[in-house]
């Protein structure tokens, strides 16, 4: 796996990462031979004892779940490794409300809680047998609907799935893999390296995934896929990923975040304001 992800996967494994041991999850994504993006990934530490051989859980978007099977036992190639889908599990956002805290006491209640690796306004991610009691887990806690998690999501521009990330299409730096510490620059070589490596070093990124809200509530059959958002001049300024509502993420150009956007919809034009997020890195605009 270390030369299929952008990540250092060994990091999950290591001696010495601070005070409280190794990360129990990290993001990632896996590139094509050209450096795009074909899924992205949060990778788990299920096991503690050093006894016992590390096993590792891949959460991924489930509509592309054979796929990745494939992907992995393509490079295989005679290594003691098993592959299988985990179906006994679930996976839970706890995103964070009005009186967050910290839960990690809750811990060993759980297979999985750990904070989300790609940013802090993400939360946490549990991960539990089907069918446990979740407010027996984490008291206090309320079951949202799956809407209400990609509305955050979209609200702080995190891209997820494939719907906002195209596989073959999208690339991970435009794509925020950096910030969402989804990247090493120093493990060596995987499978994409080349162009997110000379991209990094050039640090010449003109267009990033931001969040963007519209003026209306959009009806997502109208949508094309990829449909081009202008500036009140007429300008191409990027591209609409996805999003649900009046909430979205779109590929837009950086010097046309501030600027009034609009997308077509059905032959007519829909106002869009993007925005940059907080929990970027402050120089990130530049």
């Amino acid at each position: 796996m270390l030369g299929l992800l952008t990540n250092d996967v060994t990091r999950l494994v290591a001696a010495g990462e601070g005070p409280a041991g190794p990360p129990r999850a990290l993001y990632a994504h896996a590139l094509n031979v050209q450096g795009r993006c074909l899924y992205d990934l949060i990778v788990y530490r299920l096991h503690e004892s050093q006894e016992e051989e590390p096993h590792i859980l891949l959460e991924c978007d489930s509509s592309v779940l054979d796929a990745i099977q494939k992907h992995l036992k393509l490079y295989k190639i005679r290594r003691k490794v098993s592959i299988s889908p985990c179906l006994d599990l679930s996976l839970w956002a706890v995103v964070p409300g009005e009186q967050a805290g910290d839960i990690s006491r809750y811990a060993d209640r759980a297979l999985v809680l750990t904070p989300d690796p790609r940013a802090e306004v993400m939360g946490w991610r549990l991960i539990i047998k089907a069918g446990a009691n979740l407010p027996e887990i984490i008291p206090g806690s309320r079951i949202e609907n799956v809407q209400d998690y990609h509305r955050h999501r979209y609200k702080q521009g995190i891209p997820e799935g494939v719907k906002d990330l195209p596989p073959g299409v999208a690339l991970p730096l435009e794509s925020n893999l950096a910030y969402m510490n989804g990247v090493s620059f120093t493990k060596g070589c995987y499978i994409g390296q080349e162009l997110t490596a000379r991209t990094h070093h050039m640090g010449v990124i003109r267009k990033r995934l931001v969040p963007v809200q519209f003026s209306v509530p959009l009806p997502q059959e109208s949508i094309p896929e990829g449909a081009e958002i202008l500036t009140e001049s007429g300008k191409a300024a990027g591209k609409f990923r996805a999003g649900g509502d009046e909430l979205g993420i779109a590929l837009l150009r950086l010097a046309n975040v501030n600027e009034p956007l609009c997308l077509n919809v059905a032959g007519d034009k829909v106002k869009l304001t993007a925005s940059i997020p907080e929990w970027w890195p402050k120089t990130a605009s530049k």
